[in-house]
């Protein structure tokens, strides 16, 4: 197919789109790349060949996938392959239909879009919840390295004229001022991601930072367009424009607003948002570019300003994401990335070094001074000097988003390809270098390392016991309930202190959030599940006589980070014990149905981490309710407790003996005793000293006590498989260190490692028995 285009009066240039392949010219193949499709196609296969054999030898040495792009970028930019200038002259004479005009469109169109997804997943709130510092930041980090633009006129008389005039060279050590000073929101998100902290206090920090920075940067940008129109096209151009930008404010607040509110509304919970609005968001989206640029402003300004009229989350948010967000993050913009690094061209840098010396001068002074502007907020308001050069290198790293501000100048000819390369290379560096320079910095597990013995085990005897409690699914309701109330008890002298976290997996939205129920909530609603949830607590509190309190929260956070909410609320509400669901869901009969792969990798991540003691519940659905159930015996429950000797067993021992005071609760503790143990081991010492009033009759007179005799690792398993018969609920130690040589030759078989392997044996899927196992990892001692 051909497309004849009349450029003015005489010149004709013929755009084609299709081939017929190959065949179309035997004895000349490469002409198939005189058609726009299929140059397209090969473009596109050479950018993502790069960019994968680009990663296979960076992810080896810890380098983002970000990087892959940029350097896929160079490697088919003018230092190699050129393959922007080699398509150029293929299709027509035209420059709007070169043969690198569909790759533009794509780019663009790539940029756009991840803008556009970014600033929806990004909730506003995170700007003004976090106090004073983070204010404080985003103001100084905007303002400071603006005193660069008073080094401008340094050395100006060494300007050659041949490589620019005195005044656009002036001119372009402003633009690189203005491109260094900002801190662009989609950078900053990536890095926070990508070193897996944007849900530390830190992350949060630097993230509500960047957002004041951002709606600085936002108007400043509007009247640098402006102010560009007013001096270089005409007044009357510019007055239009800011007409025109009041116009599109007014439009998207009081009609655009409205209409996104109504959609939302009339959307029912659990329901998705109706494809027709979904594509009439993305239409005005696009449209808002189209605006922007013919009122002679960046294209981006456009769709930022519909994302942040769109709020983050389910409904409207989330639909965005599922039908974009993929699309978007694997296939338009690594094109986006390549697209703008094949421009870059490294020779140019070098054969015109002398001249950029000054603008690559200026670039380094502009890092210096954001880097102390961040870093002299967070000293003044006693951040540790780590975490403040954290949020300060965090701040200042330049990436792939700063793309769209260097083509924007590069294509208004406000600065030189050279210095466009070496800007380039400089966000390449940023990329390859901080992430490693912070892991080594910051380690946010530093804060969960703590000195002070947060467990059952070394609590006094009548104080408070601290629990949190971690809710994904309905069904952790109930079992965690019934836990709760084997612990609590008539006897106020006993009081426990529940903390209960909702967990719930972020869509539609970057910036992970915990909001206490104390506090109004609009996305849940009376319906939710979590609301159903909290009446069954608030009617469990009131069963308890007073002797338990609650207080819930919710997280929504990404699934792979879930564990810093949880140690970061663990720490805040000097927890004792973090007790969460296994993971592994079974029938109303008690038969294997699933396991829940997101669940158990956050178990393994808080048994690494936790700055307490863990508990994690397999519940088959006896246990649970047989618990709710009220019965007028007074034993109506079964716990045994598997002593075999270690810190996490006598963990597993402190908790059961807090259970001895609620009069429905009958314990048992079974000691397995192997025939060659070590009397004078310290271990040995302090599990005989734990078990010492529970072989007394007289100071024992709650639980009983049992001891038996085992040779081998064979007879335990009978043991632990008969003893599953007897009881609802086991309790057991993850972890047996003064035995490990008699259990090492099960952990071959163990399928649940988190579990140890007694919890794994009692949580077997082949196990005909119903109990419920608890097992108990003591707190991680760390120096």
């Amino acid at each position: 197919m051909n497309t004849t285009t009349y450029i003015g009066d005489c010149r004709i240039s013929f755009f084609n789109i299709s081939s017929q392949g190959f065949w179309d010219n035997l004895k000349s193949p490469d002409v198939v790349f005189g058609y726009s499709l299929p140059l397209l196609e090969i473009q596109i296969i050479l950018i993502f060949f790069c960019i994968v054999m680009s990663h296979m030898f960076l992810r080896c040495i810890g380098i983002s996938q970000i990087a892959s792009y940029m350097i896929a970028g160079i490697v088919l930019g003018p230092q190699l392959f050129d393959v922007l200038e080699k398509s150029s002259g293929k299709l027509s004479v035209d420059p709007a239909l070169d043969g690198i005009a569909a790759l533009r469109c794509i780019s663009v169109f790539g940029t756009l879009m991840f803008t556009f997804l970014m600033t929806v997943r990004t909730s506003r709130r995170v700007a003004f919840h976090s106090g004073k510092l983070p204010v404080v930041i985003g103001i100084v980090s905007f303002f400071a390295p603006l005193f660069g633009l008073g080094f401008q006129n340094f050395f100006s008389d060494n300007i050659d004229p041949h490589y620019m005039p005195l005044t656009k060279a002036l001119g372009e050590r402003t633009a690189i001022v203005i491109t260094q000073y900002s801190i662009l929101l989609p950078s900053t998100t990536y890095i926070l991601l990508e070193l897996k902290i944007i849900n530390s206090e830190l992350g949060r920090l630097a993230l509500s930072a960047c957002v004041i920075n951002d709606i600085l940067g936002i108007f400043s940008m509007i009247v640098a367009s402006i102010q560009a129109t007013y001096i270089h096209v005409s007044h009357a151009t510019a007055y239009r424009d800011i007409v025109a930008v009041i116009i599109f404010f007014l439009v998207v607040f009081l009609v655009f607003k409205p209409m996104v509110q109504w959609v939302i509304d009339r959307t029912p919970e659990d329901k998705p948002v109706e494809d027709m609005y979904i594509h009439a968001v993305i239409i005005t989206a696009l449209a808002s570019a189209a605006y922007f640029v013919f009122f002679n402003m960046k294209y981006i300004l456009g769709p930022l300003m519909i994302g942040i009229i769109i709020p983050e989350g389910p409904p409207l948010g989330s639909a965005l994401e599922a039908k974009f967000e993929r699309l978007t993050m694997n296939v338009f913009l690594p094109i986006s990335i390549t697209f703008s690094a094949m421009r870059c061209d490294g020779a140019r840098i070098l054969s015109q070094f002398n001249d950029i010396f000054f603008n690559i001068f200026l670039t380094f002074l502009i890092l210096v001074i954001k880097l102390v502007a961040c870093l002299a907020p967070c000293l003044y308001y006693k951040l540790p000097l780590s975490e403040s050069l954290a949020v300060s290198f965090i701040l200042s790293y330049k990436s792939f988003a700063d793309f769209v501000l260097y083509e924007a100048v590069l294509d208004d000819t406000y600065i030189s390809q050279a210095t466009y390369s070496f800007l380039i290379l400089y966000s390449l560096l940023n990329a390859g270098i901080v992430p490693t320079v912070l892991r080594r910095m910051y380690d946010p597990r530093r804060k969960y390392v703590n000195y002070q013995k947060r467990d059952i085990l070394h609590l006094e005897r009548n104080s408070d016991l601290r629990i949190l409690t971690c809710l994904h699914k309905p069904e952790n309701v109930s079992e965690t309930i019934a836990f709760l109330q084997l612990l609590s008890s008539p006897n106020l002298d006993f009081p426990i202190a529940v903390t209960v976290l909702h967990l719930v997996k972020l869509v539609g939205q970057i910036n992970p959030i915990i909001v206490s129920h104390d506090k109004k909530l609009k996305r849940l609603n009376k319906d939710s599940y979590i609301h159903t949830a909290n009446l069954a607590f608030r009617q469990f509190v009131l069963e308890s006589l007073e002797s338990v309190t609650v207080t819930t929260f919710t997280a929504f956070s990404h699934e792979n980070l879930m564990h810093e909410d949880i140690c970061t609320l663990a720490l805040d509400k000097t927890t004792s014990m973090i007790v969460v669901p296994s993971g592994r869901k079974w029938t109303v009969d008690g038969l294997f149905e699933s396991d829940n792969t997101a669940i158990r990798h956050l178990n393994q991540s808080l048994l690494d981490r936790a700055p307490c003691s863990i508990g994690i519940l397999v519940d088959r659905g006896q246990f649970s309710r047989k618990s709710i159930v009220t019965s007028k015996k007074r034993y109506s429950i079964d716990v045994g407790v598997l002593f075999i000797g270690g810190k996490d067993d006598r963990e597993a021992l402190s908790l059961v003996k807090r259970m001895k005071n609620n009069p429905r609760i009958r314990v048992t503790v079974i000691r397995l005793v192997f025939d060659h143990e070590i009397e004078s081991d310290w271990d040995y010492i302090l599990d005989n000293e734990g078990l010492k009033d529970l072989k007394s009759t007289e100071d024992n007179k709650d639980i009983d006590y049992i001891e038996r005799i085992v040779t081998s690792s064979v007879e335990v398993v009978k043991a632990v498989q008969l003893l599953a018969e007897e009881y609802d609920l086991m309790v057991v130690g993850r972890d047996h260190d003064m035995t490990s040589q008699d259990l090492s030759g099960l952990m071959e078989w163990v399928e649940l490692p988190e579990l140890g392997v007694i919890g794994d044996l009692l949580a077997a899927r082949d196990l005909s028995s119903k109990v419920s196992v608890l097992v108990v990892q003591q707190q991680q001692q760390r120096t």
